[in-house]
């Protein structure tokens, strides 16, 4: 029986960047926590940007933000993996060297960014509804206290279909190695601390609840969400998904402006009532 589904928000709930989520989900959800089945959602979003788009059941959910750096409930830190200040300093600053390249760094709360690319700044706050802190330096950004923040998630946008490939021939062999380093997008690279990724993430979840891989289902489409997918014995890519996790998964379901997400949960409510 199924306990626990988590689900990928950008790419397989929603497209990229869109707030735009078909609200039968959250009925469809709290029904199956009416039977026992938990519902986690699992996203390089910040913990509140996913907060915002699920905002009827928010308490209701538990967040696997940051693609795993940050795991939380009903307002609550669970798990956070915070990353070395000194590193996320020099990336910062490579980032700046790169072509047509801008920088997010993730905190606890809320995203830093040097950026005036307009095009970036409506993704982050009207898009994914994110807190944003706008500064001219962020490695010399302290808070109202005078401290330094805590990093806990970097992100590199290179706008464009598919560009962020050409960041990630840059930074993956000068960081692969030492951090996580993974798509997140068309737009979109991620780098973590090596242990961080969805699946690691989820798996302090099963472990916390007692759950386990049989009893899991996951959703996915793009590579940030192999590892979980591979935490899970009912395992689905979105129609619209990359080819690497259709390989990853056990099934294949509709596309996410089709609500392939949506039409599996309604079918496994199905086998509840």
């Amino acid at each position: 029986m199924i306990k626990l589904i988590a689900s990928d928000i950008d790419g397989t709930l929603v497209p990229d960047g869109s707030d735009k989520i078909n609200p039968e989900i959250f009925s469809v959800i709290l029904k199956l926590k009416e039977y026992g089945v938990h519902f986690a959602a699992a996203s390089g979003r910040p913990w509140k940007s996913i907060a915002r788009l699920f905002e009827p059941i928010r308490d209701q959910i538990f967040y696997i933000a940051e693609n795993g750096a940050y795991v939380g409930a009903r307002g609550r830190e669970l798990f956070v993996t915070p990353m070395n200040t000194e590193e996320v300093y020099q990336i910062v600053r490579q980032v700046r060297e790169l072509k047509d390249c801008d920088i997010m760094v993730s905190g606890r709360d809320v995203v830093y960014v040097e950026s005036k690319n307009q095009v970036l700044l409506h993704y982050l706050i009207d898009g994914y509804h994110n807190d944003v802190v706008q500064t001219e330096d962020i490695t010399a950004f302290r808070d109202e206290n005078g401290q330094v923040p805590e990093f806990i998630k970097i992100s590199i946008y290179h706008q464009g279909y598919d560009a962020i490939h050409a960041a990630g021939d840059t930074m993956i062999p000068l960081w692969g190695e030492k951090l996580k380093v993974v798509t997140a997008g068309k737009e979109w690279l991620d780098m973590m601390q090596p242990e961080v990724n969805k699946g690691a993430a989820l798996q302090e979840l099963q472990e916390s609840l007692f759950i386990t891989r049989a009893e899991t289902m996951v959703f996915g489409d793009n590579l940030n969400d192999i590892e979980m997918i591979r935490r899970a014995e009912h395992s689905y890519a979105i129609g619209n998904a990359r080819e690497e996790v259709k390989q990853a998964a056990r099934f294949v379901a509709d596309t996410n402006v089709n609500d392939g997400v949506l039409q599996v949960l309604k079918e496994l409510l199905k086998t509840f009532e």
